[in-house]
């Protein structure tokens, strides 16, 4: 059939279908309503693009535009190319990988302002298409209107910017390019071991320009999960580490919740009593009171974790690439322990020397299971999880406990002891990924993004307007700093106006609280983070009102006076994010020096020479920590 580049495109992404395999939510068609519209797949499938992200502008307006408008697929428009990006981001996360977000853009700043969020994709394992617009492949009117000039490269566009963060990179010159690439932006978007963002960069004048397409590439396709097996002798390996373990410890990551792994992973824990601990993004893997679950790990993890990390000699790792949160930089692990690296990505596999078991996570653990037949770990070393994690349950009741100014950790536990197993809980940047990691207790499996790979201020916002699209049960909750509400809140008004209710709770510190934190703790002076140490011509400077301007941007807004008053606003903001569609904002006061605390060590550049003292020293126990980083290769 005969189309322009751009309705071949805009086709193709109508006839891919996907497979949500008992995901509750999900967006199942065009008008969001639950009823699923028959395209391919039968019962169970939804569209692996669920909708587009836009901003239209000269580059993209006419030809991507056209297409979209007559096309049946829905069109959400944003307000910040960032924003609406990362809020495609959010629908990837809360469908567990099964659908995929995407956002257009025009060309020169409006695609540029997608690369953080092409940032956050890529460093996160999300999938994301981006179709920004670009220059013209004639030349004919160069140069044109945004366009940046490459004085050494007149094939150079700002989309040439995507491609450190992008998967798959194409910049489509020819509209029969489509035929061979778009095979391709499916498989990186789909498959469990090269999932990421991929931008198609548009020439205007190629979107426009029109070509006989075989029938074939639009005939519906079901995208299931792939599910890797094990190679025999990397299990028949790895089944022996595990047998010579004597403390065996199983760390859970964002593999085992995007292959709906979890169950398996606890009954793999329970029939070989080998204690869990969870990644960031493997949070809410694990039921919080299973005998098993000693917490999450890592710096912004639990002590209990922690503790039981420090003395395991053998390491279990299921869809993670342990991060440096996770492993405290490599001081977690005690010297000679032995890794065994069960992932879908080779990559991840084989890092920090890890016997590598290239596998899906729920395929891997089955097999794993059989090959371990009746071997259990000491009842003893798995009695330590419960132990441990009840020490550390303890220690965060007591940060729970109202008195004085309103903490973090105080603010979490009311959000958590009104949420259900649902409701979806996020945040991204700043002390608030401590306090939801550390203290956040399971009330349902995978209800928890922490997006700490990138840490994104403004992922928090635009984010969570994603995840209300996605999430058709429960109420999603975003927890997010001041620092955060100012960097990106345009998307407030996104979610606002198309009717997608979520909270966002704003915790007011006065200032980049966290980072003030980091730089005191390391004998620095406080400098430009809190706003009394931000220069300022003002004796008193103004300060912002977010409950006023939130309700200006279309939001019913609460205002919270201490711990008492939170649960009353955040009823209320429930209720309305449930019922009037549209995104309830509470901002409470909170204390800028109270954090939760598992005891573990980061390594960050202290200065080896400073001007105080207070930083020599710093820089000192620095060379210390690092004496203990664990190197295995």
């Amino acid at each position: 059939m005969r189309l322009t580049t751009a309705q071949a495109l805009v086709r193709w992404l109508r006839a891919q279908r996907t497979e949500l395999g008992g995901i509750r939510n999900g967006i199942r068609n065009g008008v969001e309503d639950g009823v699923e519209d028959g395209i391919g797949g039968g019962a169970g499938s939804a569209p692996l693009f669920p909708g587009v992200f836009a901003i239209f502008g000269h580059g993209n307006v006419l030809g991507l535009g056209n297409a979209l408008e007559e096309a049946d697929l829905p069109v959400w428009r944003g307000h910040n190319e960032q924003g609406m990006a990362l809020a495609a981001v959010g629908i990837a996360k809360a469908t567990h990988r099964r659908q995929v977000g995407v956002a257009t853009s025009s060309i020169g700043p409006g695609a540029l302002n997608m690369v953080t969020a092409a940032g956050v994709a890529h460093a996160n394992r999300l999938p994301l298409l981006l179709l920004p617009g670009d220059t013209f492949t004639s030349r004919a009117p160069d140069p044109v209107l945004q366009q940046v000039e490459h004085f050494g490269d007149p094939g150079t566009t700002v989309n040439d910017a995507f491609r450190p963060v992008s998967r798959w990179f194409d910049r489509v010159t020819r509209p029969e390019q489509l035929v061979h690439t778009l095979p391709h932006v499916a498989r990186v978007l789909t498959d469990p071991a090269d999932c990421g963002p991929v931008t198609l960069a548009l020439p205007q004048d190629v979107q426009a320009e029109a070509f006989d397409f075989p029938d074939a590439l639009f005939t519906p396709v079901v995208h299931r999960p792939r599910r890797p097996r094990p190679d025999t002798r990397a299990l028949a390996e790895a089944a022996d580490a595990l047998r010579r373990a004597r403390r065996p410890l199983l760390v859970l990551g964002g593999g085992v919740r995007y292959s709906r792994a979890a169950g398996r992973a606890v009954r793999f824990a329970e029939q070989h009593a080998v204690p869990v601990v969870e990644t960031t993004a493997g949070r809410t893997c694990v039921p919080h009171d299973h005998p098993l679950h000693a917490g999450p790990l890592g710096i912004t993890g639990s002590a209990s974790a922690n503790a039981l990390a420090a003395d395991a000699d053998v390491v279990l790792a299921v869809g993670t690439r342990l991060q440096d949160f996770t492993t405290a930089s490599w001081t977690a692990f005690a010297p000679g322990v032995r890794l065994v690296s069960l992932n879908a990505a080779r990559f991840d596999a084989v890092k920090h020397g890890a016997l590598e078991l290239v596998a899906d996570a729920d395929e891997g653990l089955r097999e794993l299971t059989d090959a371990l037949g009746e071997w259990r770990a000491d009842e003893a070393w798995a009695a330590r999880a419960s132990h441990e994690r009840g020490k550390w349950d303890a220690y965060v009741d007591t940060l729970r406990t109202p008195g004085g100014t309103p903490t973090y950790a105080q603010v979490v536990g009311v959000v958590n002891d009104l949420s259900g197993p649902t409701d979806y809980v996020m945040t991204a940047s700043g002390g608030l990924p401590g306090e939801l990691i550390g203290g956040w207790r399971a009330v349902g499996e995978a209800t928890v993004d922490v997006e700490y790979g990138f840490s994104c201020m403004g992922y928090e916002l635009a984010g969570a307007w994603g995840a209300a699209i996605a999430r058709r049960d429960g109420v999603v909750t975003t927890l997010l700093g001041d620092g955060s509400y100012l960097m990106l809140n345009s998307e407030l008004f996104s979610a606002a106006f198309a009717g997608h209710g979520f909270v966002a709770v704003v915790c007011d510190n006065d200032g980049y609280a966290v980072i003030h934190r980091l730089q005191t703790d390391h004998g620095g002076a406080g400098f430009n983070n809190l706003y009394g140490d931000v220069a300022s011509r003002h004796a008193d400077p103004p300060r912002a009102d977010f409950a006023a301007h939130a309700a200006a941007m279309g939001c019913a807004a609460f205002r919270a006076e201490g711990i008492a008053d939170l649960e009353r606003a955040y009823r209320a903001a429930r209720e309305v994010a449930r019922t009037e569609h549209r995104p309830a904002v509470v901002v409470i006061r909170t204390h800028p020096a109270s954090w939760t605390d598992a005891g573990a060590w980061w390594e960050v550049g202290v200065p080896e020479v400073a001007h105080r003292p207070e930083i020599a020293a710093a820089h000192e126990e620095a060379r210390a920590g690092k004496a203990r980083q664990v190197r295995y290769l």
